[in-house]
């Protein structure tokens, strides 16, 4: 009996392996994808100059790698995984696995604070970060407080999501109605784009996105525990109320510094979570990583594919991600999964 144990730790180790072996090659053909495709042809010297030279020794090459490619390919791997991982997180603590920053609501209300500090003038830097934040947490606070308060089953959530998408998409409209000036609320930003990435632009999201990555792994057990119930984690001695808390302030800070870079990309949340959870163990020590993995590779070849496909046209990545996204939504819905079937 226990060396049939052992054989099947063995194997479920092997098999763990195998899918990280396979999410570091997409994540590395994603970025090699993402730097050489394009309608300028590039080639390894181009690159090589681009990471090695000065700044006045730049060709044309050089700069479209360095200050276009580069960046964008950073920005959509940073921008991947944190929505993957924030989905993951908030489908664990609102024990919903049809929840995603999307669905929900928590990007609308990034986007609706990024509407509103660009139309106070304080657009850029860390500033429209910390807006975003604050419009994710307090948006995805509100869900969970209703959810709370009203006993919601998990299909009652996501009409509780859509219903906050659609509120903040109509105060965002009034925003932009009355600010007609306020230009980061373009269609683009409203589908979700990576054309307009900088370096400036990006920094700042960036280290919100990778310190809130790590704090999320180290606090893997703790989401794990919460996932088995309130009462449950109670009498294991965790503070439920204030690691949820904890929890969906750092879903907030990733959903929202991917929205203050590439505005309201949808799906992504939800289904690089649900696609980890098929070949890999549903334990947080892995399902996070993995997703910010796979996710970082998922956006990366849909802006890839978004910007060559119709070269020399260009597609908002947003496009491929509904395309992508909604009828898988749908599949879910009918095979029951989060429905009445699960309330």
């Amino acid at each position: 009996m226990k060396h049939l144990q052992k054989n099947k730790n063995t194997e479920k180790s092997n098999n763990i392996v195998k899918v990280y072996i396979i999410a570091f090659l997409m994540l590395l053909i994603s970025v090699i994808f993402g730097i050489f495709a394009g309608s300028v042809k590039i080639s390894l010297g181009d690159i090589a100059a681009a990471l090695f030279n000065g700044t006045t020794a730049l060709g044309t090459n050089g700069v479209i790698i360095r200050f276009v490619r580069i960046p964008r390919v950073l920005a959509a791997l940073i921008c991947g995984a944190a929505l993957s991982v924030s989905g993951a997180v908030i489908q664990g603590v609102l024990a919903n696995k049809l929840a995603s920053p999307s669905i929900i609501g928590v990007n609308a209300g990034a986007g609706l604070a990024v509407t509103l500090c660009a139309a106070l003038g304080l657009a850029g830097g860390f500033r429209f970060s910390l807006f975003a934040f604050t419009g994710a947490f307090i948006t995805v606070l509100i869900v969970s407080m209703l959810a709370k308060r009203f006993e919601a089953s998990r299909s009652s959530v996501i009409l509780i999501g859509v219903a906050m998408n659609s509120l903040l998409g109509a105060f965002t409209d009034s925003v932009r109605t009355f600010v007609p000036e306020v230009s980061i609320m373009s269609n683009d930003f409203r589908i979700g784009d990576f054309s307009s990435v900088t370096y400036v632009k990006l920094i700042p999201s960036a280290v919100i996105i990778i310190l809130s990555l790590l704090i999320l792994m180290t606090l893997s057990n703790d989401l794990d525990v919460l996932c088995l119930g309130d009462d449950t984690a109670k009498g294991l001695g965790l503070n439920v109320g204030a690691i949820k808390v904890l929890f969906l302030i750092l879903a907030a800070a990733l959903s929202g510094a991917a929205v203050s870079i590439a505005g309201l990309l949808s799906f992504v949340g939800l289904l690089v979570p649900h696609a980890v959870r098929r070949f890999s163990p549903g334990e947080s020590r892995h399902l996070l990583p993995l997703s910010a993995l796979f996710g970082g590779s998922f956006v990366t070849l849909c802006d890839t594919l978004a910007r060559t496909a119709f070269s020399p046209y260009e597609l908002p990545v947003g496009i491929i991600m509904a395309f992508l996204g909604a009828p898988f939504f749908v599949f879910i819905l009918i095979k029951k999964k989060g429905g009445h079937n699960n309330a």
